[in-house]
């Protein structure tokens, strides 16, 4: 008997989860969402280089017709998935909005490895794939920097609470967190075992010590 065309295999050795057919019923946020997942669940475990429509419409258990319903192709998909991650770094910052609080920011940044093991490895294939791909890589940029604007927002307020070093701008102590971050993001899935803990709250340390005042600096006042 031949393999039936509409269900889909699965790792784990049961029975396959038929794919479903025809225009996607339902809320669209909500289907957008599942392929979004799906998206990264396929990237983080294959690749982006091996990521395809047929693929991630195979991780959600539909067809690439339904896919292509949302995203018409997969700069458009990644590029969603991209805006999606972005999404959750401008979340990040608005705690600290009122009494900037960098450390809980960055522990927060860090946190991303053990809340959701994907987004790291999705995140890093994501931004060294966009220098190939013109359209995506603008909308990279885009998201960047309207990040780092926000990131310098918070930081220009503790400068006047006399939290943040003032001797450097605030754009540029921005810049340099978001490396910091980065790094961070680029090294995880491929070191793991160096990010333990101990190590972490070493590393935050580290960076809130680069962006502190320097001793014997003048507090503003009523801090």
């Amino acid at each position: 008997m031949s393999e039936n065309p509409t269900r889909r295999p699965r790792g784990d050795g049961g029975p396959a989860a038929p794919a479903r057919r025809g225009r996607p019923a339902g809320d669209r946020e909500a289907k957008r969402a599942e392929l979004l997942k799906a998206a990264a669940s396929v990237i983080a475990q294959e690749g982006y280089a091996n990521t395809s429509l047929r693929k991630v419409a195979q991780r959600a258990g539909c067809t690439t017709g339904a896919v292509t319903y949302y995203f018409a192709n997969k700069e458009e998909l990644v590029t969603a998935l991209a805006e999606s991650r972005f999404d959750s770094f401008d979340a990040m910052l608005a705690p600290g909005r009122p009494q900037p609080d960098i450390r809980a920011i960055l522990e927060r940044w860090l946190s991303r490895t053990t809340d959701d093991p994907e987004f790291w490895p999705v995140m890093s294939q994501l931004l060294a794939h966009a220098r190939y791909e013109p359209a995506f890589a603008a909308a990279i940029e885009q998201r960047y920097a309207r990040h780092r604007d926000a990131l310098a927002t918070l930081l220009t307020t503790g400068q006047a609470q006399g939290t943040v070093r003032d001797d450097i701008p605030a754009d540029l102590l921005a810049d340099q967190l978001a490396a910091i971050g980065d790094g961070w993001m680029m090294m995880f899935p491929i070191e793991p075992k160096r990010f333990t803990e101990s190590r972490v709250q070493a590393l935050l340390d580290a960076a809130i010590t680069l962006i502190a005042p320097p001793p014997g600096a003048r507090r503003a006042p009523g801090t």
